[in-house]
């Protein structure tokens, strides 16, 4: 292993990447403990560690895509979850309108542009929502705990509300999510990996600590009275966190093959007959994004609901969404199955395939040229995509499911398997499969001698 990192340090572009996206991620865990103006950070954290423990919450999943930020109320306390949100909207959008679907194909970089645009000012417009509504959250949490707001910034009032209050911690937030959002972009643009997905997964990472401090406390090693947690609850869990790691690995990985036969193949100046290979379409197409997406958009509404009064019918709306409940997890794998067809739609072209692939001269065999080869490549992407789309969504609520029967606190069942397992497991995937291809470009062997990462 230390020769393969060596071998990656040795390339200076490679080496120049690699420090660039180290230094973002440090500026996204320092924003985390930055406080927002008039809050108390220390007094904030002790509510919430209070207040949810370790039963299942939304509050908790929010906190953990945060990177704890969310419980100390920082101005990385929304995270990129409204980026997040706008992007879908977006995706949606784009799907619904055939004007921009047009765009998009005839124009790819204007439309792309306009795209980022629209993406950006949603972003701004949900962040100044969600900002808003969290600051009336704090406002009740203080009614409850005293001390989280300092009164101060309270004196300023019309109409009995707090507007300054209100409007510095709707500016700061919104600001740390447009930091967020630029540091996505520099990372994607001038880093290695996804910008927006290793900002989530170093959220999630940070957590790792925490959640093994709670296993140790739940253990109760320094007494001889049992625990809340036995080991055989530990080494279940272990057990969950290998099984989930290899099933993400298999479904990213997996593939079908799809033959193809060349009636004729141009190499160099020279014409070539005859020829085969195959067309890999995978069995999950979208990754993690579903997760992504899924988690973010029931994230976004359930949140909102939660800071509303529990005695109105949004509030008791929001009871059918918190986190672990049968209707959540039911939710929540439909999502999951929706999105991963979505984006597999909106990303995968099999009338380009077939049409290049007519104008190549290849063909699949038993298979006619042009649209019956379209069809048969739509149906064939379908049936595997399901596939990949159930087992997907398996893997994400198992893990929460055995921790419910098992009743182990939901931040220990939530970071050892289940979402937040599959996005790690996959951004780290999709990150090594670009050192790779970093490396194979100065015409290395690549990253790793044995079990390469696929797609290359």
């Amino acid at each position: 292993m230390i020769a393969e990192i060596k071998r990656v340090l040795s390339i200076p572009e490679l080496r120049a990447k690699i420090a660039f996206t180290l230094f973002m991620l440090v500026a996204c865990r320092i924003g985390v403990y930055v406080p927002v103006p008039g809050i108390n950070g220390e007094v904030a954290l002790n509510y919430f560690r209070s207040a949810m423990g370790g039963a299942q919450s939304l509050f908790q999943m929010v906190n953990i895509f945060s990177g704890g930020a969310f419980a100390q109320m920082t101005v990385f306390a929304l995270s990129i979850v409204p980026y997040i949100s706008a992007s879908i909207m977006l995706q949606l959008l784009m799907a619904m309108i055939p004007g921009l679907q047009r765009e998009m194909r005839e124009n790819p970089e204007a439309g792309k542009r306009k795209i980022n645009k629209y993406t950006r000012l949603l972003t701004v417009a949900l962040a100044l929502l969600q900002s808003s509504v969290y600051a009336r959250f704090a406002l009740q949490m203080n009614l409850s705990s005293p001390g989280i707001v300092e009164p101060e910034i309270l004196i300023l009032q019309i109409f009995g509300i707090p507007w300054l209050f209100y409007l510095v911690v709707s500016i700061s937030m919104t600001t740390g999510v447009l930091f967020l959002m630029w540091i996505g972009e520099q990372i994607t643009e001038k880093g290695i990996g996804n910008g927006i997905s290793l900002i989530i997964a170093i959220g999630i990472l940070s957590q790792l600590p925490s959640a093994m401090g709670l296993i140790i406390q739940q253990l109760n090693l320094d007494s001889q009275d049992a625990g809340q947690m036995s080991l055989a609850s530990v080494a279940l869990i272990l057990a969950i966190f290998v099984l989930v790691i290899i099933g993400t690995i298999q479904v990213i990985q997996g593939h079908r093959r799809i033959p193809i036969q060349h009636a004729r193949r141009i190499v160099g100046r020279k014409e070539v007959q005859g020829g085969a290979s195959y067309i890999p379409l995978k069995v999950n197409y979208a990754g993690v994004i579903p997760v992504i997406f899924a988690s973010a958009l029931l994230m976004f509404p359930a949140t909102v609901l939660k800071f509303l009064s529990p005695d109105s019918i949004l509030g008791r709306m929001a009871q059918y969404l918190s986190m672990g409940t049968t209707s959540y997890l039911v939710i929540f794998c439909l999502l999951i199955i929706f999105f991963t067809y979505f984006w597999t739609a909106t990303q995968f072209n099999p009338d380009q395939i077939a049409s290049d692939m007519k104008k190549n001269g290849a063909f699949i065999p038993g298979i006619r040229q042009g649209r019956p080869t379209q069809e048969y490549l739509e149906s064939t992407m379908n049936r595997i995509t399901l596939i990949g789309a159930i087992f997907l969504a398996l893997i994400a609520v198992l893990p929460n499911i055995i921790g419910r029967m098992l009743t182990i606190p939901q931040t220990i069942s939530y970071f050892f398997g289940g979402t937040a397992l599959l996005i790690l497991v996959g951004v780290v995937l999709d990150t090594m499969k670009q050192v790779e291809s970093h490396l194979l470009m100065k015409r290395y062997d690549g990253f790793m001698k044995k079990g390469k990462v696929r797609g290359r």
